[in-house]
């Protein structure tokens, strides 16, 4: 399955891009859903069609999807409850009944997430089209899975789970439950709900594309966007640049509006690695309905680009050294740090950072320096005596 993650700034017309690429690709023959986490219906509003908790039919071969929060949060709240029912008791904890349960923040994100990975695992559809947060929440949300199983293993990690006859003795020793399988058997479901969607966000189908209105503010959200996404490991296929004004028939005042804008797509072409840049034209009004999504024009899916790569070199023979090369668009210098924990490099870009295992190669070898150039970060390990393999 073919999945399109749509983001950009806030107020830039994500979920109407959303909803005109799903809708064009459902009329020509694909099976298609399109997947909103608003709380508000934005994405019902520019469908034509109510959207719930529940997929409903917005098309021929559409369907239109918004999780319910809410009502997912409570279940699991009050499932967990449930099976916790020994240790809160013993805590003296008061239950929370189901009409006092509130999501907390952070509970959409969850949801589309399940949502996510619910959809590409029905195997129903043949796209989807992903109307993500703004750009922060968004690079918040497609990091959530990965950190998430990070913080599962260091607290309850799997070899643990090898002392499970002791635990009994153990808790009669220290007077206190120790804890209970279902806790363990938890831990193992949730790491493979994440799994999975880590996979969708991972996958070679998977692509991204950014929303963005010409002029500065855009020019920064996408900045910041192309950094963060390179961090991830994503590269945006495509730069939708939202409601472009026409060249012609305006008067001295939005003659500079539209100046700024052409000056914002000139600029904005070939920049940060990006495939391409396409115009949606500004239709006057906010876009309702399945005619005024068709007028838009967005560009057409096409095949997911090539995967972002992060190689390894091997210069041992003339430098003495193995680079490790990461893609980082649009980082500055002075706002990257590095950091080696172990078999792990903390790697940080501006208001950016992401945890990464070290190819095992690189776990061999100690850091000898990194350089920044064109958009790529370069790592230089040398081999450890101690720990290199010897030949001979």
């Amino acid at each position: 399955m073919r999945t399109i993650l749509i983001t950009g700034s806030g107020g830039s017309g994500r979920t109407t891009v959303a909803a005109a690429t799903a809708l064009d690709a459902a009329r020509k023959g694909t099976r298609t859903l399109v997947l909103s986490a608003d709380r508000t219906d934005t994405l019902g509003a520019v469908l034509g069609v109510p959207t719930g908790a529940t997929p409903v039919e917005a098309a021929p071969g559409l369907s239109a999807w918004r999780p319910d929060a809410a009502a997912r949060f409570r279940d699991d709240l009050l499932a967990f409850q449930d099976r916790a029912a020994g240790v809160l008791d013993l805590l003296g904890a008061a239950r929370l009944d189901a009409e006092e349960v509130t999501p907390l923040p952070g509970a959409e994100e969850l949801a589309l997430l399940r949502a996510l990975r619910d959809a590409a695992l029905s195997e129903v559809y043949d796209l989807l089209v992903v109307d993500l947060p703004p750009v922060p929440q968004a690079l918040v949300l497609l990091a959530l899975p990965e950190e998430l199983r990070r913080y599962l293993r260091r607290v309850l990690p799997p070899e643990r789970q090898a002392a499970r006859a002791l635990r009994p003795v153990l808790g009669r020793l220290a007077g206190v439950p120790m804890p209970a399988e279902w806790l363990y058997e938890a831990a193992a479901r949730w790491d493979v709900e994440l799994a999975a969607v880590e996979a969708v966000v991972a996958d070679r189908a998977t692509s991204v594309r950014l929303v963005a209105e010409p002029g500065p503010a855009g020019a920064d959200t996408l900045r910041a966007a192309v950094t963060g996404l390179a961090l991830r490991a994503l590269r945006p296929e495509l730069l939708i640049a939202n409601r472009v004004l026409p060249d012609t028939g305006h008067d001295a005042w939005l003659a500079g509006a539209v100046a700024q804008q052409r000056k914002a797509l000139e600029e904005w072409q070939g920049t940060y690695g990006l495939q391409g840049v396409h115009g949606v034209p500004h239709l006057g009004r906010d876009p309702r309905g399945a005619d005024d999504l068709a007028d838009l024009g967005v560009p057409a899916v096409n095949e997911a680009p090539a995967p972002v790569e992060w190689p390894v070199a091997d210069r041992l023979a003339e430098d003495g050294v193995l680079v490790w090369h990461i893609p980082l668009p649009g980082a500055i210098r002075d706002e990257l740090d590095l950091v080696r924990r172990g078999d792990e490099l903390v790697v940080s870009a501006g208001p950016f950072r992401r945890i990464v295992p070290l190819p095992s190669a690189l776990r061999r070898c100690t850091v000898a320096g990194a350089a920044l150039r064109e958009g790529e970060l370069r790592i230089r390990f040398v081999p450890d005596p101690e720990l290199w393999p010897r030949l001979g």
